[in-house]
């Protein structure tokens, strides 16, 4: 019995969707729904949070398990000498970037959407720093006050006054999505350094939020595209536009993907 997680719907060539935060597919219905009418859409599920996992002991996750179990996946849905389309976006525009450097005879377009590759900024130790203290604000205060910092450095704006401390139980930890997100997603994602020349061997296309100008990610994205000699769009909405604006989102990509 396979240990993947994902999902399978609609027609076409096989586009591969890689949720972020912790991989959680839970608000992405509506985008995949959208999507179903162009491809054979397949949503990979990391860590099975989605398919009974939920509450299980998570082990600090790492970039390349992401990617490599989206090749496991590929290769259980490609038909033999097929190649797929991949998106992810936040964390798992990480991982759909490790994989384009490690396997991109399996791809056709890889478009990550704000993936947080801030080791490439010219000010990464600084915003490195910044996802240190959020993660250290998790574990000394709890999610709600990690994801104000957080949202106050993706924002470029000053940190928010402390307030009450909230740290969750371990058994609370497991059951959340955003909080297993914090604390074993985030410090190794935003610490990776892609491979600047295997992507520029194979560039991918980044993308950012029309309403992230300004901020960290999108200056991000946009320094990854021309690092890697990469295209760059701009989506609908910000960091979480897929969610926010599925039908917008879901036009853009099959205009961004099969163009």
């Amino acid at each position: 019995m396979s240990d993947l997680h994902y999902d399978v719907r609609g027609d076409g060539p096989v586009l591969l969707v890689v949720p972020g935060g912790a991989g959680h597919p839970m608000g992405l219905e509506p985008l995949t729904a959208a999507l179903a009418g162009h491809f054979t859409v397949v949503t990979y599920d990391p860590l099975g949070l989605a398919h009974g996992r939920l509450g299980l002991p998570v082990p600090e996750q790492r970039v390349a398990d992401w990617s490599e179990g989206a090749h496991r996946v590929l290769g259980e849905v490609l038909p033999d000498g097929d190649a797929a389309y991949v998106f992810g976006f936040s964390s798992a525009g990480v991982a759909v970037l490790d994989l384009l450097a490690r396997h991109p005879e399996r791809l056709r377009r890889v478009l990550a959407h704000e993936p947080p590759v801030v080791r490439i900024l010219p000010d990464a130790d600084r915003q490195s720093a910044m996802f240190t203290e959020v993660y250290e604000v998790y574990r000394s205060s709890g999610p709600e006050a990690a994801g104000a910092l957080m949202a106050a450095g993706l924002a470029g704006t000053s940190a928010p006054a402390p307030g009450p401390a909230r740290p969750l139980a371990p058994e609370e930890e497991l059951n959340s999505p955003m909080a297993l997100f914090l604390s074993r997603v985030l410090p190794r994602f935003t610490a990776y350094e892609p491979d600047l020349g295997a992507l520029a061997a194979s560039p991918p296309v980044l993308a950012a939020g029309t309403a992230s100008r300004g901020r960290l990610l999108h200056r991000t994205a946009a320094l990854a595209a021309e690092l890697t000699s990469g295209g760059f769009a701009e989506f609908p909405g910000g960091h979480l536009g897929a969610v926010e604006h599925p039908r917008e989102f879901a036009a853009r990509m099959v205009e961004t993907l099969l163009d």
